[in-house]
């Protein structure tokens, strides 16, 4: 039913006929979406290594939390980097509202993987229980992000390039 009556919106219509095929693509294939798969593994991988630090007391995974929440903020800088890009230069991404709140989420935790880092470079004490807390708020938001990200790409067909023939 909803979708009958967005169709005779006239501003949906218009929103819904906007290009949304990415812009920033290798073979086809969005340089973006194959992007933000390893920060959002290293996300939920520091907060596993937080635990277990947590529960062992070992050294050895601060080390290891140092190494995977650089890479979770660094990766996921380069994704943002990317998002960003198709954000800007392709009108009917940039017109849905989708697409803001998943930037917003995005930027959050591109934020909060930096502040882990940070934690773990100055001063490792501080990931009990800082750190964990951190960790526990990046896995939060990288679900939110990742919510709003899925639903550009399966409800509105972001970045999906469909040959005439499906």
């Amino acid at each position: 039913m909803a979708d009958v009556e967005d169709r005779k919106n006239p501003v949906v219509s218009e929103v819904m006929e906007k290009d949304v095929t990415s812009a920033v693509a290798v073979a086809g294939h969005p340089l973006h979406a194959m992007t933000v798969h390893f920060p959002i593994a290293l996300v939920f991988v520091t907060l596993a290594i937080d635990v277990i630090y947590w529960w062992s007391g070992d050294a050895f995974w601060l080390r290891a939390g140092l190494w995977s929440s650089g890479g979770a903020f660094f990766m996921g800088a380069a994704a943002g980097a990317v998002g960003t890009i198709e954000l800007l230069s392709v009108a009917g991404i940039r017109e849905r509202v989708a697409s803001w709140a998943h930037a917003i989420a995005a930027i959050m935790l591109i934020a909060l993987a930096g502040l882990n880092w940070g934690l773990r470079v100055t001063e490792s004490a501080e990931v009990l229980p800082h750190g964990l807390l951190v960790s526990m708020m990046a896995a939060v938001v990288t679900g939110m992000a990742g919510w709003h990200g899925g639903k550009l790409i399966f409800d509105h067909g972001i970045g999906l390039m469909v040959s005439p023939k499906d």
